[in-house]
């Protein structure tokens, strides 16, 4: 990725496109680059379709099919440590593991004397409903991917790494 010249940076921050722009005597938000508005509608156009799919196919939506993949990258935790990994409110992430302990594809442990505080973990079964999810996962990121470069998505990593560091900062 190239640093811009900077006698053509039109913008604070070292910016060249604008966060905003004038709609009549109003200035409003630019869809098209105000960043965490194209985020957003990024985020939310993928899980739409994630969630579609895996309901159809699978039926379980996005949720848990993210509560599955953080079992299975770290088994055995509670609720809370889900909910902060994927960035997902707790109520969320607690009807998501109800769900997945009603199809029988995880299960539970209570850690404490607190029968709320429980650790869970995928069974076999689902792992094995992971496995095949996480194929057409892989598959739709390919897709989503298709025409960047390598290094185009090493520095898309990059820069969306350091805007989540930046979260902490507001």
């Amino acid at each position: 990725m190239t640093k811009p010249n900077k006698s053509k940076l039109t913008c604070p921050d070292g910016r060249i496109s604008q966060p905003s722009k004038s709609v009549g005597d109003r200035e409003v938000i630019d869809l098209g680059t105000y960043i965490p508005g194209f985020l957003s509608s990024i985020n939310n156009a993928l899980s739409r379709g994630a969630s579609q799919r895996y309901r159809a196919q699978f039926g379980i939506g996005i949720v848990e099919w993210r509560v599955m993949s953080m079992l299975a990258i770290e088994p055995n935790i509670p609720a809370v440590h889900i909910s902060d990994a994927i960035s997902t409110d707790k109520g969320q992430v607690s009807r998501a593991l109800q769900k997945l302990c009603d199809a029988k594809l995880a299960e539970s442990k209570v850690v404490s004397a607190d029968v709320r505080k429980k650790n869970w973990w995928l069974n076999d079964a689902g792992y094995t409903m992971h496995e095949r999810i996480l194929k057409i996962a892989l598959e739709r990121e390919r897709q989503l991917i298709t025409g960047c470069t390598p290094e185009d998505i090493e520095a898309f990593l990059r820069v969306a790494r350091l805007m989540g560091q930046n979260l902490s900062k507001m």
